[in-house]
């Protein structure tokens, strides 16, 4: 970057390093990068990799797990209380010690009791890790970087599930069953190296608690705290559950395209790990580029009710492909992978705005039980998902997809409503921003109004900071840099100097 300077009455152009729009933003993104490709190592072997390193029953593996996963979502809330008491810092290095260190010990939980508690504990940081990792973004970024970097995050997340899986399937390839367990303590070093770069990110502090919404719950009174709070905002648990209507869709890719693909339309297995290879690569190729040009829609509920159409046209185009039923193979290839690709184009647009969107409506002092409650619904999602789609497929293999169009469309809808009544500084990442009006001979604009009695002209300053800007600061601004001056003014300026 090259910036002007004054020095001896002419202008020198000085080189200024490049520096990160977010402190500690590349420690931070670096140790997402780390995290993915370990997690990539066992997430698609789940079951077989987890029977190869505890040499436990599938059946029992899979009881198991389901009953973790279930405790380890009714723990969110209080991960929630402890991001707000102790900050998202020092949760995120907690969260990754405790998965380092779950994932070191499976090999030796061969018995049924330790494994248990070593799931229990891998369910609980797995499950609680998002709500971290977003108040964290929350804590160091504001406005548009919010966007900026949940984008990157999901793009490395995607990446590194691709690379994780390639490395693991190398590793296994070579040493057999000896590689689930070198899997199992890669993956456990993965997740110490992402605690190390995490301790590089600079700490925030403990801010005062931030004014609620004059519309808010809060405002009831201070002894209306935690929880209560959050069970009373209406807006934000209709944020909640348009994203647990709109997930459904995420849920639809992995549980019910593989057995809709292959029981409906008779494509070949093949042809669903192809869309599968298709979604990755293109959320961790476009997802910054897609999520710098939702921005255009003017509003982050917009972007994410755009997202939650995409995802309403593709599921309604997996239901015209289950109505035809082509029989070429050509054409069902062609049908089935422009369904998917407009899916991922939903799953781009929808995510960063509508994680950014429950960032920035959530209070600073309460920021972690807020977001442990909007977990809830991608937990929830989950979970609900396999059961309800497996009964509406026995019924007509149609019906799940309409259902999730359906669900789709309710939940943009209700976005939309709410991007009428949420403070625009949370609907519009930019409405913090402060516009001062340069005079010609540098200082703030003057009005040729007079205050008073003719007394000098009056500075008008046009700010357009939020009401409560505690409650999302707007980001300091760097002024180290001058401005760039013109050369014509500079020239005016210093023939001016010289003459006086």
């Amino acid at each position: 970057m090259i910036t002007d300077s004054w020095g001896s009455g002419r202008l020198r152009r000085r080189r200024v390093p490049r520096v990160p729009r977010v402190p500690g933003e590349r420690a931070l993104l670096a140790g997402m990068a780390v995290d993915s490709v370990g997690s990539g190592m066992y997430i698609p072997f789940s079951l077989v990799f987890f029977r190869h390193v505890t040499g436990l029953p599938l059946t029992l593996i899979g009881a198991v797990l389901t009953a973790t996963g279930f405790a380890a979502m009714a723990a969110l809330p209080l991960v929630g209380v402890a991001v707000d008491r102790f900050g998202a810092r020092r949760l995120q290095l907690a969260l990754y010690g405790l998965r380092g260190l779950a994932f070191a010990a499976y090999p030796f939980a061969t018995s049924l009791p330790a494994f248990a508690v070593v799931a229990l504990l891998t369910a609980t940081g797995d499950r609680g890790f998002p709500v971290v990792q977003q108040a964290r973004i929350g804590e160091l970024a504001r406005g548009a970087d919010v966007e900026r970097l949940q984008a990157i995050a999901r793009s490395l997340a995607n990446a590194g599930l691709g690379a994780g899986t390639l490395l693991a399937s190398l590793i296994i390839g070579v040493l057999g069953d000896r590689g689930f367990t070198v899997a199992a303590w890669l993956n456990a070093a993965s997740f110490l190296a992402a605690g190390l770069l995490a301790r590089r990110t600079p700490g925030t502090g403990r801010s005062r608690p931030a004014p609620a919404r004059a519309d808010g719950p809060a405002a009831d009174g201070p002894a209306r705290v935690g929880y209560r709070v959050v069970l009373a905002d209406r807006q934000y648990l209709g944020l909640t559950s348009a994203n647990f209507l709109i997930a459904l869709g995420y849920s639809a890719l992995s549980v019910l395209l593989p057995v809709f693909a292959v029981s409906r339309l008779g494509a070949p297995q093949s042809l669903t790990g192809a869309a599968f290879v298709v979604n990755t690569v293109l959320c961790a190729v476009a997802g910054v580029p897609v999520a710098r040009a939702a921005r255009r829609f003017g509003s982050r509920t917009a972007a994410a009710a755009a997202g939650a159409g995409f995802f309403a046209l593709a599921a309604l185009g997996q239901a015209v492909l289950g109505t035809l039923r082509p029989h070429a193979l050509p054409l069902l290839m062609a049908g089935l992978l422009a369904a998917v690709v407009v899916a991922t184009v939903g799953e781009l647009v929808h995510n960063p705005s509508a994680s950014s969107l429950a960032t920035a409506a959530a209070p600073v002092e309460l920021r972690g039980r807020y977001l442990a409650t909007y977990q809830l619904s991608w937990s929830l999602a989950k979970t609900v998902a396999p059961s309800l789609f497996t009964v509406l497929l026995a019924v007509d293999g149609r019906l799940p997809w309409l259902v999730v169009a359906a669900a789709a469309l309710a939940g943009g809808a209700l976005l939309l409503r709410l991007g009428r009544t949420l403070p625009q500084h949370v609907v519009r990442p930019d409405a913090g921003a402060t516009v001062v009006a340069m005079g010609a001979t540098g200082s703030t604009a003057t009005a040729g109004a007079t205050g008073g009695s003719g007394g000098g002209p009056v500075k008008i300053l046009k700010n357009l900071q939020p009401a409560n800007p505690e409650r999302n600061p707007p980001a300091p601004v760097n002024l180290s840099h001058p401005p760039r001056i013109p050369r014509r003014v500079a020239r005016r300026a210093a023939t001016g100097a010289s003459t006086r």
